[in-house]
């Protein structure tokens, strides 16, 4: 890492130009360049009289709504992302609210992407507010990686915007360097340090990491990155499979994931969270029909038909259940694959269940057929829809009733076109947004 004299120098040279002898570096360099509270920040940048005053992007409090973003300002109060809106208005009642704009986030978004393009061609863009780039340097570009971020740091600014970023050799000490120093952050891991760094930090810093897993870990006296680095492997395989080989490779600094180029597409999802539960098969069917209807434009806008179809649902006590079906050929086409979906919902809610949130998703996008890693945490994986009749059974006028729908909504925009189910639970939504990249692009 860069020490409190290094750091300033750092900065300095971000803003001055390169001003401090930095130590070479040998071998991959991966930067995580996380965009510091981002909806608050662009909120801030476009009204001026909110800047210095916490700042509270998300849902209705009394809505089931959750924060999305909290400015830097808001945080004292002890207001994080994801959580209720209701808890966050009782810790700063007198915080500025906005359900956001997202149409700007988008474009904000694009613009600091493409500073990251110039960089390098091998960025992975993990959400709207964050991406991984590949800056190892070559024979022909031998730029240190610290330059490249101090650049990038100060492109970003000029926007309007800071950036946070971790260096290191790969995406988990990227990812958790990043989360180090916040905002306008720069933490860097040299080649070599990386188990040092790694070692005092809890386990639940590293992803993949969840409750569950770090309970069985500390149940076996584990609760630091270090011990799970000098962990028994055998014990982990054992107890997580392959994870735990994952694991174990990871706490030791170890990680041969790729930055995957941003077209590489594993799956396309949307969830909607209900300010007031459902209950009525009538109104559950609406909703999933709605996110289905979502998620196949999205397919059809990026060229893709997938085969594996998912469903989640979250209760009013916010326990959460999946189904994963696989389809016998590959579909980007809601009218065929929504009643399957209607038939999947059986497996995980009953009439009367309040449902909070509903999720579609498509994955499985090779053309190999084979099943693919699961989109949500599935109870069942079945694979045939062959006894599922489409909503339009003609192949012909199904795909032209798509067609047409999505050349009016191409010229006219997303509300020009809209079905009775859309407008059922139109108003029964908590403003609240997600940042899965696939919703901004």
């Amino acid at each position: 890492m860069i020490d409190d004299s290094q750091q300033t120098n750092a900065f300095k040279a971000a803003d001055d130009g390169p001003a401090l002898p930095l130590e070479p570096w040998e071998g991959p360099a991966i930067l995580l360049v996380d965009l510091d509270a981002f909806f608050a920040s662009v909120e801030q940048l476009d009204h001026p009289a909110w800047r210095g005053k916490p700042v509270i992007v998300g849902g209705d409090p009394d809505k089931h709504g959750v924060v999305s973003t909290a400015s830097y300002e808001a945080r004292p109060f002890g207001v994080r992302s994801a959580m209720p809106s209701s808890t966050a208005h009782k810790l700063c009642p007198h915080a500025i609210w906005t359900h956001g704009h997202f149409d700007r986030y988008r474009e904000m978004s694009n613009k600091i992407m493409d500073i990251l393009h110039a960089e390098t061609p091998h960025v992975q863009q993990v959400s709207i507010d964050e991406a991984f780039l590949d800056v190892t340097p070559t024979t022909v570009n031998r730029e240190h990686p610290v330059y490249v971020a101090q650049r990038i740091q100060r492109r970003v600014e000029e926007l309007g915007v800071t950036c946070s970023i971790g260096v290191g050799t790969s995406k988990t000490i990227a990812k958790i360097a990043s989360d180090m120093d916040k905002p306008r952050g720069l933490t860097v891991v040299y080649p070599g340090g990386e188990r040092d760094f790694l070692a005092p930090l809890p386990v639940r810093t590293m992803s993949g990491i969840g409750a569950a897993a770090e309970e069985k870990l500390r149940s076996r006296g584990i609760r630091t990155l270090g011990q799970l680095a000098d962990a028994d492997l055998n014990m982990l395989v054992r107890v997580f499979g392959k994870n735990g080989r994952v694991m174990h490779l990871r706490a030791n600094g170890g990680d041969d994931a790729p930055v995957e180029d941003d077209d590489t597409v594993k799956s396309v999802s949307n969830e909607m969270t209900f300010a007031v539960d459902l209950t009525e098969r009538t109104d559950v069917e609406a909703a999933i029909a709605t996110m289905a209807a979502k998620v196949g434009r999205r397919l059809r806008r990026k060229g893709l038909a997938g085969r594996t179809i998912s469903l989640r649902v979250k209760f009013d006590d916010l326990s959460v259940r999946s189904v994963q079906r696989q389809l016998s050929t590959p579909s980007n086409d809601e009218l065929a694959y929504t009643p399957l979906l209607y038939q999947m919902v059986d497996e995980v809610w009953r009439p009367g269940m309040p449902l909070r949130l509903i999720g579609v998703g498509m994955s499985g996008f090779d053309d190999t057929g084979a099943v693919q890693e699961a989109l949500f945490d599935v109870t069942e994986v079945v694979p045939t829809d062959d006894d599922v009749e489409p909503v339009v059974k003609d192949d012909r006028k199904r795909r032209g009733l798509i067609e047409a729908t999505d050349l009016v909504k191409n010229r006219f925009g997303e509300t020009a076109v809209r079905f009775g189910h859309e407008l059922r639970n139109d108003e029964n939504t908590t403003g609240s947004a997600a940042k899965n990249p696939a919703d901004y692009k």
